[in-house]
């Protein structure tokens, strides 16, 4: 029986993503990170956007200009999607008539959403279009940046459309009006003022419930990489975040390597599984520590994220997989 079936039996098996995701704009922006996407030694995401790269009076043009990239033959991966305007806008069913012919859409981003009277007619729209265009069903990355997103996050990560959560951090300082100070948008009051923690971990076990994908704020100093890489660290540590967003090239790489399995836990999870399955998963001891089933699902999670990211694994490893 393959390992998933045994270490989870009934329960959610946790959606897997590539740790970074990209976000592009304008066309030169576009076309260079497919590119990058094609030249990386590890698979990152890119997410085109038809919210703020579209110009005013031009988004019916840049979104068939993001499906022409969506689907030509340089998208080698698949593994490109496209954030939308928000449900209210009167571009929004536009987008979503324009993109989901795309047979090649990894994701939609859906951004503002105040909560699940927005975003349920929102995936039934996608559901609509994507039905009369004959295609598989597309997955839905909501942006967590309002009050009400917030407050009914707990339900949105339950929707089974939905596949990643991402906090806007940004929109979300600022829909307090000065109450959180802008420091806040960046480290180090990011990860210390009470309000801005509060949303990320809420966000964070939301998505841990019921095995979604929780993907971190960018960080806009991009010059710095290891501010990025302080941050992604921090995010996955301090906050539970196993995903998040670069706007700039040179952010990509650091957010990969903070995110991504080290070597040594990667052999102790080959070690540890190898012995686990062995013992036909049953508890056993090594090295002087018990381990049984909820161990081996972190360790089993780990070779699943190392393997994503498009990390080197031997063929012990691949055989747990």
């Amino acid at each position: 029986m393959h390992p998933s079936k045994v270490l989870f039996q009934n329960e959610l098996t946790p959606v897997i993503l590539p740790v970074c995701d990209h976000y592009a704009g304008s066309e030169k922006l576009m076309r260079k990170s497919i590119l990058l996407q094609q030249e990386s030694a590890t698979l990152f995401d890119i997410t085109f956007d038809c919210e703020d790269g579209a110009a005013f009076g031009n988004e019916a043009a840049h979104a068939n200009l993001v499906a022409q990239l969506l689907d030509s033959a340089d998208n080698r991966f698949s593994r490109i999607g496209a954030r939308v305007h928000a449900p209210h806008s009167e571009f929004f069913a536009q987008d979503i008539a324009i993109l989901c012919r795309s047979t090649k859409l990894a994701y939609l981003v859906l951004p503002k959403i105040n909560g699940t009277d927005d975003l349920l007619p929102a995936l039934r729209t996608i559901e609509q279009q994507r039905k009369f265009a004959g295609l598989a069903p597309v997955p839905v990355h909501v942006l967590i940046e309002t009050h009400g997103a917030l407050a009914q996050v707990q339900e949105i990560a339950a929707i089974k459309q939905v596949e990643c959560l991402s906090f806007g951090i940004m929109d979300f300082v600022s829909a307090h009006y000065g109450a959180i100070p802008g420091n806040a948008m960046r480290t180090p009051g990011q990860f210390t003022h009470p309000l801005v923690m509060r949303a990320k971990l809420n966000i964070a076990a939301a998505c841990h419930r019921y095995g979604k994908v929780a993907s971190h704020n960018v960080t806009t100093e991009f010059k710095d990489t290891s501010m990025v890489a302080n941050d992604a660290q921090r995010a996955l540590v301090e906050c539970g975040y196993n995903r998040m967003w670069s706007i700039h090239p040179d952010q990509i790489k650091p957010i990969i390597k903070a995110l991504s399995p080290r070597s040594s836990e990667m052999a102790e999870a080959i070690t540890i599984l190898t012995a686990a399955q062995q013992a036909a998963w049953g508890p056993i001891q090594l090295n002087g520590k018990l381990h049984d089933r909820a161990s081996y699902r972190y360790y089993w999670m780990v070779l699943n994220r190392a393997k994503i990211n498009g990390l080197a694994l031997s063929e012990a490893a691949l055989a747990l997989l």
